[in-house]
């Protein structure tokens, strides 16, 4: 999606750019008939168009969907920018001599506009203090702003106006834990076949984790009662099978659990696995898609598994976003979470230092920035009347994650998915999930003690039970050593170019004791899996992100 409208030129027809998905498309369209109003074509334009004359910017309110568009009003004179409410569709914008430039990526709006890259010092601690995460408040880019989650953009006559149309809203959960599990299975499910709407075959990514699990046993389900076979896909890295050692965060292999839900849903199943040549490629073609340093090779294999996958299948359901949901991370339980003033899965920024030259180390106030962006964060969160304490905290918490965390791996699956021509839909962030467990109290979310209790209680009779109350594993990442030491190769000669930008912040002396530390790199420095090799990984991509971009540092 990408365009723009001139002020000086639009005429009084109204226009509409739409990316994504309206998974009540027909609800919408057999309401606006019951209020007499003629559909033609029927599709998502007309829709849109017919529903925002009925209803004006309320419209969006009504849709169900992960969406961005942006329209032309001809009898108003304005343009309205709008996101979906929970942010899975990215929107960026500029205004450049009297035109509104948009895309879905950043680079849509650059090549569009004509303008200047340029990254200030706020850019800057976004990249250094808080990527790969960002802000969304903030242009890394200057002059060029994302359009937040649940928000509209209109501009009209000069002026810009930045309303959110939707929130999260606090208050007391009335249900007894059966009815709570009956209506987070319903509403599971109602996603998921909602989200297999598609007019092409669809099929899911399958881990074996409990998340993936639920999403390919309702599709699998839903496609055998139609006469038709699920294909399903996993992903795994060479070398895996011999190097692979449990820990706190990847306690197994997925493979095994794999094989039993292939059998166990009877999928078309397909295991696609990459190499290390592969891994380190696809660090770059990463950036290629975000426009920014993202999540180094966490985010490169899920580019080359999108494409692999996009070969065979257009469409895609996935199982993002139940952890932040369900609490499914450490930091919902762990005790020194709730005493940390700091993102739990980011929270030293002494790694994040661990390369970077002091003298950038002290222009850039990384910790205040990354302080601030926490604070506000906790100050915007939807309190609820009369909690305190650890409920209140815990409240928090889960704020942070879905405002930051699921944030940063919804970006990762869309534009990893997007750059390839797959669909990746993720039923688990349907608004109405989130905002009925936003207020599901910890008790119930965390039954029997058990991490993800109440979605395992709710995918009784549709999993295993083993796959059912399987130990959280995350998504899985390479243990081959070989792969740490193409990372040191590639930036040894990186750092051997004397026109590489990414020297200008780096303190090669550190460099080097780093890359001859042991291969143990410490615990991770952003989420469960970016952790040493990670951190060689994101520096050569800062480097190619400032060389693609022509990027100019404006302090």
């Amino acid at each position: 999606m990408r365009g723009f409208f001139d002020f000086t030129l639009e005429t009084s027809e109204d226009k509409l750019v739409f990316d994504g998905g309206i998974y009540n498309f027909e609800e919408l369209k057999r309401e606006l008939t019951g209020r007499g109003i003629f559909i033609v074509k029927g599709d998502v334009p007309e829709i849109c168009l017919k529903g925002y004359r009925e209803y004006g910017e309320d419209f969006f309110k009504k849709i169900n969907g992960t969406f961005a568009l942006a329209l032309w009003d001809g009898k108003e004179r304005k343009a309205i920018l709008c996101r979906d409410k929970i942010g899975v569709k990215p929107l960026y914008y500029t205004l450049f001599k009297n035109k509104i430039f948009f895309g879905s990526t950043i680079q849509d709006v650059l090549e569009n506009s004509g303008i200047e890259a340029v990254v200030t010092t706020e850019g800057l601690c976004e990249i250094f203090a808080l990527g790969p995460a960002k802000s969304r408040t903030a242009d890394i880019f200057q002059g060029i702003s994302e359009v937040i989650p649940a928000q509209y953009v209109v501009f009209q006559e000069g002026k810009l106006q930045k309303r959110i149309y939707w929130k999260l809203e606090s208050f007391k959960h009335k249900d007894s834990f059966p009815e709570t599990v009956e209506k987070t299975a319903w509403l599971l499910k109602d996603a998921v076949k909602r989200q297999m709407q598609a007019n092409t075959p669809v099929s899911t990514f399958l881990s074996g984790g409990i998340d993936s699990s639920l999403v390919t046993a309702i599709c699998a389900k839903e496609l055998k009662r139609q006469g038709q076979q699920l294909d399903t896909f996993s992903f795994d890295f060479e070398g895996n099978r011999k190097y692979f050692k449990a820990n706190a965060f990847q306690p197994s292999q997925d493979r095994p659990w794999v094989e039993k839900m292939v059998q166990y849903a009877d999928t078309k199943h397909r295991y696609l696995e990459c190499d290390n040549d592969d891994l380190v490629a696809y660090l770059y073609k990463a950036v290629d898609a975000a426009d920014l340093p993202c999540m180094a090779d966490v985010e490169g294999s899920m580019l080359y598994f999108c494409e692999q996958t996009a070969k065979e299948r257009k469409v895609v359901l996935t199982g993002e976003g139940a952890d932040e949901i369900f609490g499914g991370y450490p930091w919902f339980y762990k005790e020194e979470s709730f005493a940390m003033r700091a993102f739990p899965w980011s929270f030293d920024m002494k790694p994040r230092q661990t390369l970077l030259a002091d003298t950038w180390i002290e222009r850039l106030p990384m910790e205040e920035y990354a302080r601030e962006a926490y604070e506000k964060t906790i100050e915007d969160t939807p309190a609820l009347e009369g909690e305190t304490g650890r409920e209140k905290r815990r409240r928090e918490i889960s704020y942070l994650n879905l405002k930051w965390f699921m944030a940063t791996l919804l970006d990762r699956m869309d534009r990893t998915s997007r750059a390839c021509g797959l669909d990746a839909r993720v039923p688990f962030a349907d608004e109405r999930i989130v905002q009925y467990l936003w207020n599901v109290p910890w008790d119930m979310k965390y039954r029997n003690h058990t991490v993800k209790g109440l979605l395992r209680f709710a995918g009784e009779g549709l999993l295993p039970k083993d796959v059912l109350w399987r130990k959280k594993s995350p998504y899985p990442k390479t243990y081959n050593p070989f792969y740490e030491k193409l990372l040191g190769e590639e930036l040894k000669g990186v750092l051997a170019r004397p026109d590489a930008p990414v020297k200008q912040f780096l303190d090669e002396k550190k460099v080097k004791r780093f890359l001859s530390s042991p291969s143990d790199y410490g615990k991770p420095w952003y989420g469960q899996l970016m952790a040493g090799p990670q951190m060689l990984a994101y520096m050569l991509q800062v480097n190619y992100w400032l060389e693609k971009y022509k990027i100019k540092i404006k302090e």
